[in-house]
């Protein structure tokens, strides 16, 4: 180990983490990380190597870390394989709006283009994923490339980030006096940008002549802290309030003007009334994407929109934008409570009666399937039982399959901002299983339960040897219908039922946690489903239960091309 006068580039890097607040850094080992890992192993810096199995999920268990503290996630692998693995957390952190790092060593500088093992152009790799990337020439430009990554990651719009750290120069002297940070840059957003006080007063005006006005949000509510803000709208005004997956949060579900998840996946068709009713629709710190909009079958062709985000290529990508605001979506609604403080009179446009009568008719639905005793399993059983007996801190993940349409029309939580977490950008199986490692590093406090299919779980099942090494206490929980559900319902939508290499063999999931040390369950009856439910939350390791769940092509699933 160096002195502390002649620091090699390994140290710098980890001295350079240290000093942008990093707590947490979740990695595999490699024949490039020797250098890297003994300086992890030798300095003394208070951050928590996590050791996984797979780079996938360490970039799924900093992406995780990230969307439940507001700070980087950092990830890392070694060269070629790992660098390829550590791929799909990173393009979904970006396109999701969230700060995760992905710190890949390589082949040293001075053997690339003699055809050394590994050896893959991981410039040219990560650069359309990223929102900064750069492999390192030279150990003295570790210092400003993490800073400039770090800058990147939490300014403006929040993305990833890409270092590649060759072996060589691991081993190359840094200078001291560069190793510096800002921890400014260590949460996000970072300098948030104010709004132009011409757009938010116009974009007020507009909204308060609007007769059946919508507010829908997307994630970037919860990720610039606007939740007290815009409930301070919602409540003045009366105006519903209906989000994407990704803004699920951005209100309370027990609040009056709260309409729920709108669109084609966990949107119903109570809730696209409103979407397909409204004569003005303001969409914030949302894409307006395929998702939200149903295929953009609505906002209706002449509805008025209005938009707020802090990207300014989202303002009317998809729709006629009557006015649109680029800033920092807390200070936004903030500067709109403004303009609203200065007037008298305020419209009322009927949101919490209109909303109510909506979720009564959406939630009587749901109960009587929630109520069946039927087998397999419903999955609305499930997520009723959830609803009841998750304590209030709590965090849900889930992965893109059976159960995320599920728990975004149905789920239920008592306070807004973060605590559903869900891979809505790429939609990669085996999501759940990382990320909800990861939230709780983040969060330990709160009660962590992951939902998976039986085939995302095939995916990373491997990393509950990874819970149980380090016993974080998630509930995994596992809906076993033995097929790629979702495929398998499109295939009977779209194509007449005519089924193909959508099914696979049974696996005892239960004894497959076992086997690595989790206490686990089967559950085939519903009547047993909240004893064991309660025993698993209650558990203080990791836990995981096995639910026999009914097909997806065989449910009234809320999505909305297979309800139509």
């Amino acid at each position: 180990m160096a002195q502390d006068n002649q620091m090699n580039g390994a140290e710098a890097m980890v001295r350079m983490l240290e000093a942008q607040g990093v707590t947490h850094i979740f990695g595999l080992c490699g024949d490039t990380t020797l250098p890297f890992y003994d300086a992890m192993r030798g300095l003394d810096h208070g951050i928590t190597h996590v050791l996984t199995r797979d780079e996938r999920a360490a970039a799924y268990m900093a992406d995780g870390f990230s969307r439940v503290t507001g700070r980087v996630g950092v990830c890392e692998g070694p060269s070629g394989g790992g660098a390829t693995y550590i791929l799909p957390g990173l393009i979904e952190a970006n396109e999701s709006s969230y700060a995760v790092l992905a710190i890949t060593t390589d082949i040293s500088v001075g053997s690339y283009g003699k055809f050394p093992l590994t050896e893959v152009d991981q410039d040219a790799l990560m650069r359309p994923l990223t929102k900064y990337n750069t492999v390192i020439k030279q150990a003295a430009h570790i210092p400003r490339m993490v800073r400039a990554a770090f800058r990147a990651m939490t300014s403006g719009r929040a993305g990833a980030a890409h270092l590649g750290l060759p072996y060589d120069i691991q081993y190359d002297s840094v200078d001291p006096s560069d190793v510096w940070g800002d921890m400014v840059f260590s949460a996000y957003p970072a300098h948030p940008g104010a709004p132009e006080a011409a757009r938010v007063a116009a974009a007020t005006e507009a909204l308060l002549t609007a007769e059946r006005p919508l507010i829908v949000c997307g994630g970037g509510v919860i990720i610039s802290g606007a939740c007290a803000a815009l409930a301070r709208i919602a409540d003045r005004l009366d105006i519903a309030v209906a989000t994407s997956i990704s803004g699920k949060g951005s209100l309370s579900d027990d609040h009056p003007q709260s309409l729920g998840v709108v669109g084609s996946n966990g949107g119903t068709p109570e809730t696209w009334e409103m979407m397909q009713d409204a004569d003005l629709v303001l969409f914030l710190g949302c894409r307006a994407g395929s998702t939200t909009t149903s295929r953009w079958t609505a906002p209706k062709p002449g509805t008025r929109v209005l938009h707020i985000d802090s990207d300014p290529m989202v303002i009317g990508a998809n729709y006629p934008t009557e006015v649109g605001v680029v800033g920092d979506l807390r200070l936004a609604l903030d500067a709109m409570n403004a303009v609203l403080d200065g007037k008298a009179d305020l419209p009322q446009f009927g949101g919490a009666a209109r909303v109510a009568g909506i979720k009564a008719r959406k939630f009587a639905r749901f109960q009587k399937l929630a109520s069946s005793a039927e087998t397999p399993m419903r999955p609305e059983r499930l997520i009723d039982a959830l609803n009841r007996l998750l304590p209030e801190q709590s965090v849900v993940v889930s992965d893109p399959g059976t159960s995320c349409p599920y728990y975004n029309a149905f789920g239920h939580r008592p306070k807004a901002g973060r605590s559903f977490i869900t891979n809505r950008a790429h939609g990669a199986l085996g999501y759940a299983l990382g990320a909800s490692i990861g939230a709780w590093f983040g969060r330990p406090d709160a009660k962590v339960v992951a939902m998976m299919g039986d085939g995302s779980f095939g995916f990373t099942c491997g990393e509950l040897e990874t819970a149980v090494r380090y016993n974080v206490p998630v509930t995994f929980i596992v809906l076993s219908n033995a097929s790629y559900g979702w495929i398998k319902a499109s295939q009977k939508d779209d194509k007449g039922g005519r089924y193909y290499n959508v099914d696979f063999g049974r696996t005892d999931n239960a004894k497959v946690a076992e086997g690595f040390g989790v206490k686990s369950w089967t559950v085939e009856d519903p009547a047993d489903l909240e004893r064991v439910l309660q025993a698993a939350l209650a558990h203080e390791g990791p836990t995981l239960i096995d639910v026999m769940c009914q097909a997806l092509e065989e449910s009234d699933a809320p999505v909305m091309r297979w309800m139509g």
